[in-house]
C-alpha cells in the first residue's frame, strides 16, 4: 500500500485545523489501496492551533504536526517535506492549505491522476469544473488571472493553466530533486519555483477541477504585492523564453550596428551590408541559444552536431524573414504603408517570436 502525506502548513488556523482534520481523515476512509497520513506545520500559533492538533493525535494514527519558526510558506513546507521522508517515507506528497479554501472531497481525485501516471497534479481554478470565488474583487479576480497568464506566457507551458494553486499532488522524487532548487524561496514563489522544476524535468504533469472557496475563519497570510513581483522575478530569471526574447533583442541590436558600420563608414552597398549583417545577427543567435537560453539542454560538443544544427538554424531564421516579408506585403496593401513599422512590430511579436521559438525547441534544442 503506498503511503501519501498531506501536509498543511498553518499559522492561527484554530477556527479551521479541526474541521480540516476531520474532513481529511472522513474521506481516507473511503480511498483505496492508499495510506493516507496528515502533516501539520505549526508556526508556533499564538492562538493554539498546535495544541489542537496535538489533542486531535490520540483519536488519529496518523496525525502528525512539526512545529517550527515562522519564516515564510516554501520554508514551512520544506520542514513538512524533511520530516515527511524521515518519519513516514511517503510515495507521495500533497501541498494544501489549512483554511477549507481546498476542498478535501477530491483528493481521491488527485489520487487518480497519480494511478493513471501523472507524477505532479494541480488543482486548477481555470479548467472546466474549476471555479474562483464570484465575491472576489475585480482587482483580486485580475490579479490572479493575469498572474497566471504571465507565468503560462513567461514559460510558454500554456496546457499548465494554474501555476499558482496551492492545492497540488507530488510524487516524492521530484521534492527530493528539487530540493536544492526550492530551498532558496520561502515566499509563494515557492510554489512555482517547484512546478517549474518539475516541468522542466520532465515530469508528467495534469491538472483536476478545483472550485476554489474563500476562508469564512480567519485572515489571509497572503502579502499580494510582494507575492506578484517575487513571481515576476523569478519568471523573468528562469524563462527560456524570456531569455530568447532578449537574445533576439541582441541580435537585432548586431544586425543594426554591422549594417550601419559597412553602410555608412565602410561605404558597402545596402545589400552586401544586410547579406553579412544579418549572417552575423544569426551566428550571435545561435551562440547565444545555445549556451545561455537552452543551456538546460544545449547541443552536443561535436563539429557535426553544431555544422547541421547551425544549418537548420539559418533555415528557421530563413523562414522568419520570408514570413515577415509576406506579412508586410499583406498588411501594407491592405491599409497602406504609412504605419508599415507598427505592422512590422506587430508580426514579430505574435508571429516571428512564436514560431521560431517553436521550432527551435521542436527541430534544434529538442527536449532528451
Amino acid at each position: 500500500m503506498r503511503k501519501a502525506v498531506i501536509v498543511i502548513p498553518a499559522y492561527n488556523e484554530k477556527g479551521n485545523i479541526e474541521r480540516v482534520i476531520a474532513a481529511l481523515f472522513t474521506n481516507a476512509k473511503n480511498i483505496p489501496n492508499w495510506e493516507i497520513h496528515l502533516l501539520v506545520v505549526d508556526s508556533f500559533s499564538p492562538d493554539g492551533t498546535g495544541k489542537i492538533v496535538k489533542q486531535l493525535q490520540k483519536k488519529h494514527n496518523n496525525l502528525h504536526i512539526v512545529e517550527v519558526e515562522k519564516s515564510g510558506l516554501g520554508n514551512a513546507y520544506i520542514n513538512g517535506f524533511q520530516y515527511a521522508f524521515e518519519k513516514i517515507n511517503p510515495y507521495l506528497l500533497f501541498e494544501m492549505d489549512a483554511d477549507l479554501s481546498h476542498d478535501p472531497d477530491i483528493i481521491s481525485d488527485f489520487l487518480i491522476k497519480i494511478e493513471q501516471g501523472a507524477d505532479f497534479v494541480i488543482g486548477s481554478r481555470y479548467i472546466k469544473g474549476g471555479e474562483i470565488p464570484k465575491n472576489w474583487g475585480l482587482h483580486r479576480k485580475f490579479l490572479s488571472f493575469i498572474g497566471n497568464m504571465v507565468v503560462r506566457l513567461g514559460f510558454m507551458k500554456l496546457k499548465i493553466t494554474d501555476w499558482t494553486s496551492g492545492y497540488r499532488a507530488i510524487k516524492s522524487w521530484i521534492v527530493k530533486d528539487a530540493y536544492s532548487h526550492i530551498k532558496n524561496y520561502s515566499g509563494y514563489v515557492f510554489q512555482v519555483a517547484l512546478l517549474d522544476y518539475a516541468v522542466t524535468h520532465k515530469a508528467h504533469v495534469d491538472e483536476v477541477p478545483l472550485r476554489f472557496i474563500d476562508r469564512t475563519i480567519g485572515e489571509s497570510k497572503i502579502n499580494a504585492l510582494q507575492y506578484s513581483s517575487n513571481t515576476l522575478l523569478y519568471v523573468f530569471t528562469h524563462s527560456a523564453f524570456i531569455r530568447f526574447v532578449i537574445v533576439g533583442l541582441i541580435g537585432f541590436g548586431v544586425d543594426f550596428g554591422v549594417s550601419y558600420w559597412l553602410i555608412e563608414k565602410l561605404l558597402w552597398h545596402s545589400w552586401q551590408a544586410t547579406l553579412l549583417s544579418t549572417e552575423i545577427a544569426i551566428v550571435s543567435n545561435f551562440l547565444l541559444n545555445n549556451f545561455w537560453t537552452f543551456s538546460h539542454k544545449k547541443l552536443q560538443n561535436s563539429p557535426l552536431t553544431y555544422l547541421w544544427s547551425f544549418l537548420k538554424f539559418n533555415l528557421i531564421s530563413s523562414g522568419s524573414v520570408i514570413i515577415q516579408t509576406i506579412g508586410i506585403a499583406i498588411t501594407t496593401s491592405l491599409f497602406g504603408q504609412s504605419l508599415w513599422y507598427i505592422y512590422k512590430i506587430v508580426i514579430i511579436a505574435f508571429i516571428i517570436i512564436p514560431y521560431s521559438y517553436f521550432f527551435y525547441n521542436k527541430f534544434i534544442w529538442k527536449e532528451r
